[in-house]
């Protein structure tokens, strides 16, 4: 008769053993996929439900919205590509990280997130685009293009493998990598390389936190072959902005009198004569517009599109590994754009712009462990959010340099917290660059108001010399524009078209926003103290 009893007791035994066991036992921290497209613009994914969403371009990052939660409300502090890729990998703002423009650099002991990773005990890898002149050497392993990089046939460069070749990243800074030159596109060659990372590379007893950023659809859009064909004989909506600007803008955007309308802004059809996307099409310029401006209109949309699609099929490419090795649900997947773009609104193109398609980036999370599929949120981001985010997620704290703030409670309840920001700070540094001529400006963004500050100067010294500007007027950097305000109603004015500065209705508002953004500005360290012009300027216009 005992001998039943002491079976059971035995069994009972063995059975809390392993119950407290597994109760012990640790959830493994989750790996992380931080995926950056290159002026990947909220309009071009489907997701967001713009004018393009019918033609179904993004399919695949779609998934992470229906599986996933998708922001609606996430935006850069400066619409540029090395500017926002600083505060990315700083969560700073400019002045602090001292990255304000193309000519920025960031060295390895300010490449704050890839550090914080490695502190946590994640394996860091950084494929793909880089853009910040120094080589990322926080990161456990690298392979990036140099520089901009080359849309067919590129050249990267990592710690160690390939051939040793000098390259010059800026002015003054010229170092000596070990290169490798790939076959293919840059879409596909750059997955080829995370894919042989996290399969061959990788210590497999580590979480991974991988940036995996692609140069598509970056500017000249130079898509794979295999894309030819895709919409080609589809007619691409076009924005009615396009056609007709109403109310958008003001003396700083169009000049005294539109004095400036065919110089500020780079445009599609022949308004700019400076440059426009009909140059970039090789559309033949003695056809006038309105044909001119639609024929570059459907090319440049078509061409970005196709570089869009190649990009979405390889997100699918790193999905069908992680699936295959049971990593999908434990890895938290980010995507996003460094930044918006402008797809004709306005009669844009580029970004720079503090206008909705440019300042906005698209950014999607998928971790079902701890994300409602499904779910969205119209909580005020900005990309100085993105480090402090990643590192709470993965297990840290958000160190005390870093001026942005973890939306990590916002992705997992979908709550806003009852103290969370309500407005996000934008600062475009450089000044009639590049041809694209847009001019030096900053504000303040809330969920209702936009207030945008002109104060159209460059930062750096530049010659003033009016003889040379006029045997160059392409390299205006030093040319000053027209100050001005311009507030936008968003809530009855979601596509910027009418200017309200001004208007005695507002006027209450746009003082409340004044005294915001000078606190913000305050705030942020971006007060123009060592910019005595600047401040001048900002002084003399801001009543």
């Amino acid at each position: 008769m005992r001998q039943p009893l002491v079976i059971y007791s035995a069994i009972f035994i063995v059975f809390i053993g392993m119950f407290f066991s597994c109760e012990q036992k640790e959830t493994p921290p989750p790996n992380i996929i931080f995926i950056m497209s290159d002026d990947h613009t909220t309009q071009g994914i489907g997701a967001y439900g713009s004018r393009l969403a019918g033609l179904n371009p993004t399919p695949t990052i779609d998934r992470l919205a229906k599986e996933g939660m998708l922001f609606e409300s996430v935006f850069c502090t400066n619409s540029i590509c090395t500017p926002s890729r600083a505060s990315i990998m700083t969560g700073q703002y400019g002045q602090v990280n001292g990255v304000v423009d193309l000519s920025g650099k960031l060295k390895p002991e300010n490449q704050y997130l890839a550090l914080e990773m490695n502190k946590l005990g994640y394996q860091t890898a950084m494929v793909g685009k880089w853009h910040l002149k120094y080589a990322p050497e926080s990161f456990d392993y690298y392979n990036v293009l140099s520089g901009q990089g080359d849309y067919f046939n590129p050249t990267l460069y990592a710690k160690e493998g390939g051939e040793e070749k000098e390259i010059k990243f800026a002015e003054g800074l010229i170092r000596a990598v070990s290169a490798t030159k790939y076959e293919g596109h840059s879409s596909d060659v750059i997955t080829d390389i995370s894919l042989d990372w996290l399969k061959n590379k990788r210590d497999k007893t580590q979480p991974f936190f991988l940036m995996h950023h692609f140069k598509a659809p970056h500017d000249f859009f130079e898509f794979a072959p295999r894309y030819e064909d895709y919409l080609e004989e589809v007619d691409i909506p076009e924005p009615s902005s396009l056609w007709d600007n109403e109310n958008n803008g003001s003396i700083a955007t169009r000049g005294i009198n539109d004095g400036l309308l065919d110089t500020i802004g780079s445009s599609i059809g022949h308004r700019n004569i400076i440059r426009n996307m009909g140059m970039h099409m090789k559309i033949d310029p003695e056809i006038p517009d309105p044909e001119y401006k639609r024929l570059a209109y459907q090319e440049y949309l078509k061409r970005y599109l196709r570089c869009v699609k190649g990009v979405d099929d390889n997100v699918k490419r790193l999905f069908e590994y992680l699936e295959e090795e049971g990593l999908m649900d434990n890895t938290i997947i980010v995507y996003t754009g460094d930044q918006g773009f402008m797809l004709g609104e306005h009669d844009y193109i580029d970004k720079r712009w503090m206008y909705e398609e440019s300042m906005r980036m698209p950014f999607l999370v998928r971790y079902p462990e701890k994300v409602k599929a499904g779910s969205r949120t119209d909580a005020i981001i900005n990309n100085t959010d993105f480090a402090p985010t990643l590192i709470e997620l993965a297990g840290g704290q958000t160190p005390n340099y870093m001026q942005g703030s973890s939306f990590k409670t916002i992705l997992e309840t979908g709550q806003e917290p009852a103290d969370w920001q309500q407005e996000t700070y934008y600062r475009y540094w450089m000044h009639m660059a590049h041809k694209h001529n847009n001019p030096a400006h900053f504000g303040i963004r809330t969920k209702d108001y936009k207030l945008i500050f002109y104060y159209g100067l460059d930062f750096m010294e530049r010659n003033t010399n009016a003889q040379a500007w006029a045997h160059n007027p392409a390299s205006m950097s030093y040319f000053q524009t027209p100050a001005a305000w311009e507030f936008y109603d968003l809530k009855n004015d979601p596509h910027e078209m009418d200017n309200r500065y001004g208007d005695e209705e507002y006027d209450s508002i746009i003082k409340d926003l004044k005294g915001r953004l000078k606190a913000l500005r305050a705030k942020v360290k971006e007060d123009d103290t060592q910019y005595p012009e600047i401040a001048r300027v900002v002084q003399e216009n801001w009543n």
